[in-house]
């Protein structure tokens, strides 16, 4: 491994307490061998995505919000909350192909959504590329994915063939809560490695327990065996879909009925705004659970835990949908503003990341690809990755080491140069440019204002296109 406890430990014992220590260690070496292996064991990893989660949903972020995520707020006072975290793509399918390769959209070459029904279950990334499962399980980890796959669900393309050794989730993206139905058609599967994939009815099990539930599952069977990584990719609270809903349904947000409890509220509850809020309570209690459980199995303490949004809230003007808030940053999914692609993410690792602690430096989610193989000591792939190890950042002992952030998704375009952002919402319009530390909602543009400082940035993201 390559962190270090930052814990200090004090010897207080008096003469005679000592000379009984070393008569212990004379007689049981083997004992205090087992305990000093143990306590240098290479740390379990928890990957944590939440669906669309808006950057001002979560009160630690945003004081003004009133919903009630009291498991996510304690990861935080137990670990490090990041200010500036940024998904790599503003849109699901992508930001989770960049997340599981450390590459970005123009390397891996999945650069949009997989599109329909037919999509979905088709091929997603290239063979090729190794996935982060696929480089912890060839240094001794067991592997399980719960939740929202979306990334190509055809022969060669499931997770148990991409480095998982099991999967209980969906194929593809919004199903329905309870009926777990995409596009009028089931999608929750299950497989492990060598066997079929086959349908997994649970109807009547809310989603975000479904998987929780899994993941449990998972840590408790394998807590006394080999380290595991465990990605849990809720699908909450992404907003609903009427394609996904029965005929007379109403196309609402869901949530199970202690969730509407916590409000005052009954299920029949009609302003979306706090039927969303219920939804993301929910979640949060799912992501309890597992918390709980790690507690429960004495693993708390030897797992790094990373919980973030795979993108920031959709504001597309959808009346009834558009529920969450990136306050204060401006736009959300699928766009390049900072609403879109700065993220709310949380790192929990005791006795490396101080606890309560509150990083304001830029990082990104293909870090995570050469963070997992510095602390495994796993082989990361021998390509051109496009993270940095974000360890030393999480716990202060180092600054981070990104000078720069591209991105483009369909007709969106931006890039990040220190504090300073170019961004474009098409591209025959002119770039605008803003200075993050002093305006992070992007109100003020400076093109006019500072022409040289624009122009450095337009010629640096030119330069980066030619890279493709």
């Amino acid at each position: 491994m390559k962190h270090e406890p930052t814990a200090t430990v004090t010897n207080t014992a008096n003469p005679g307490s000592r000379m009984i220590i070393l008569l212990l260690l004379c007689a049981y070496p083997a004992a205090f061998l087992i305990a000093n292996e143990r306590d240098s064991k290479r740390p379990n990893i928890l990957l944590m995505t939440v669906d669309n989660l808006g950057y001002g949903d979560l009160q630690i972020y945003n004081p003004r919000s009133k919903i009630s995520t009291p498991n996510l707020a304690k990861l935080a006072s137990r670990g490090v909350r990041l200010t500036q975290f940024y998904t790599a793509s503003p849109t699901c399918t992508v930001s989770r192909a960049c997340l599981l390769t450390g590459r970005i959209a123009q390397r891996h070459g999945l650069n949009n959504q997989l599109p329909g029904l037919e999509g979905n279950y088709g091929v997603g990334l290239n063979p090729t590329e190794i996935l982060i499962p696929q480089m912890l399980k060839s240094a001794g980890y067991r592997t399980g994915c719960f939740g929202k796959w979306n990334i190509g669900f055809a022969k060669g393309s499931r997770p148990t063939e991409r480095g998982f050794d099991e999967f209980l989730g969906n194929a593809s993206g919004n199903i329905d809560y309870y009926r777990h139905v995409y596009n009028g058609k089931h999608d929750v599967y299950r497989g492990t490695v060598g066997q079929p994939f086959t349908e997994h009815h649970a109807t009547g099990t809310y989603s975000s327990d479904l998987f929780a539930d899994a993941a449990i599952d998972f840590i408790t069977r394998h807590q006394t065996k080999q380290p595991w990584f465990c990605y849990l990719p809720f699908n909450a609270p992404h907003s609903p879909n009427r394609k996904n809903k029965l005929p007379k349904q109403a196309n609402e947000w869901q949530a199970p009925p202690a969730a509407f409890a916590r409000y005052g509220m009954s299920e029949k509850e009609a302003d979306p705004k706090r039927r969303y809020m219920a939804t993301v309570t929910a979640l949060d209690d799912a992501i309890g659970r597992v918390l709980d459980c790690l507690d429960e199995q004495g693993a708390t303490d030897n797992t790094f835990i990373f919980c973030f949004s795979d993108n920031g809230a959709f504001r597309l003007n959808r009346e009834g949908i558009d529920m969450g808030s990136n306050e204060p940053l401006r736009g959300g999914g699928v766009t390049c503003w900072e609403g879109g692609l700065r993220v709310a993410a949380i790192a929990s690792f005791p006795g490396v990341i101080a606890a309560g602690s509150i990083v304001d430096q830029p990082l990104w989610s293909p870090d995570l690809m050469i963070t997992y193989a510095n602390l495994t000591d796993a082989q990361p792939p021998r390509i051109r990755l496009d993270g940095k190890d974000a360890l030393p950042v999480l716990s202060g002992r180092a600054p981070s080491k990104h000078q720069a952030f591209y991105f483009e998704f369909r007709k969106h375009a931006a890039l990040r140069l220190g504090d300073w952002k170019i961004v474009r919402t098409k591209p025959d319009e002119p770039w605008q440019l803003f200075e993050l530390k002093g305006d992070p909602s992007e109100t003020d543009d400076q093109s006019a204002a500072n022409p040289e400082k624009l122009a450095d940035l337009i010629h640096e993201f030119k330069s980066w296109q030619t890279e493709f």
